[in-house]
């Protein structure tokens, strides 16, 4: 039985989060065939409605008041579940970012509905769909197939592909919510993360351990993360060492990564860590200890020092890129 979706579509700094595309590729399979609504939720959104037809939603529905200037989880969750009472859907996919972890659940419990979170793979296509997802931090995966009510998940950035970007055609309105009584107003935002790629959808991530020493001794491994387009991280030792804001952590208790390229610096590979990033697709470990625990997960090791192996490996990049 095909199926129609409300996908959540996520935008930042005045533009459209790639975790966007890839929550409607995810839909597509969900829908078997059915038809895929993006849902756009803020002040002034209106710019973003084309680009998400072209990546394959069938309609764009936007909902917008000035008290959605800003995510909060009163204000957007309003907002949606009215578009869910207009569409009533047979499912819902958000991206598992930090708004989609905060306000699936709420939607679901509002709507008594299941919730599979952090979805890595679809096997299969409507109600044959099977939702794969780590357990343990990472250790094994999961497979859920959902049998009655609605289809509700949470799709992880940069693990499902986004459908490739054409001119289509698309339906575009706007649904009116009446956001009211909220318990929280954000009158003003301060951001300490450095500008750049977002860490969490970033295809390179250069990542920095205790080893690094200092807050200097991040800086070869930004230069290295400009130059191949990535992002850099942390692990939870350097962040307490007051190297690096802790926005920059990666592991069991920062953000989830999952890039094509992860480079391990003076990282020892403790397993909170390994939580964070093991599912990457190639990983490079650069440790001056041989028998550190980064290597057991590591494609490739660099036993040496990682202020020699970085800005020599920043050279060789430059020389072909």
């Amino acid at each position: 039985m095909s199926k129609k979706v409300l996908v959540l579509g996520e935008a930042r700094e005045g533009a459209l989060r790639n975790v966007s595309f890839e929550a409607i590729a995810a839909a597509k399979k969900i829908s078997g065939g059915g038809e895929v609504v993006s849902v756009l939720v803020g002040d002034e959104v209106g710019s973003y409605t084309q680009e998400l037809i072209n990546y394959g939603a069938d309609r764009v529905l936007t909902v917008e008041h000035p008290h959605l200037k800003t995510y909060t989880s009163d204000g957007y969750g309003q907002a949606f579940m009215a578009v869910v009472e207009q569409e009533n859907p047979e499912a819902i996919v958000f991206g598992h970012t930090a708004i989609g972890k905060d306000l699936a659940p709420k939607i679901a419990s509002k709507l008594q509905s299941g919730l599979v979170s952090d979805v890595t793979d679809i096997e299969g296509e409507g109600d044959d769909a099977v939702f794969v997802r780590p357990i343990y931090s990472g250790k094994a995966f999961e497979k859920v197939k959902i049998k009655e009510g609605i289809t509700f998940v949470t799709v992880r950035p940069n693990n499902i592909a986004p459908l490739a970007k054409e001119e289509r055609s698309g339906d575009v309105s706007a649904v009116t919510a009446d956001i009211k009584n909220l318990r929280t107003i954000i009158k003003e935002v301060v951001r300490k993360s450095s500008e750049g790629v977002d860490l969490s959808e970033a295809k390179v991530v250069i990542a920095g351990g205790r080893g690094v020493k200092s807050e200097e001794g991040f800086q070869p491994l930004q230069e290295l993360a400009d130059l191949l387009g990535g992002a850099v991280g942390a692990s939870r030792g350097a962040c307490d060492a007051d190297y690096c804001d802790y926005s920059l952590q990666i592991g069991q208790t920062g953000k989830v990564v999952t890039p094509d390229l992860y480079i391990a610096a003076g990282i020892s590979g403790a397993i909170q860590h390994l939580a964070g990033m093991s599912n990457s697709k190639v990983i490079v470990a650069i440790n001056k200890d041989p028998e550190a625990n980064i290597f057991k997960v590591a494609d490739y090791g660099i036993v040496g020092d990682l202020f020699e192996v970085i800005p020599m490996l920043t050279e060789e990049f430059k020389k072909v890129m």
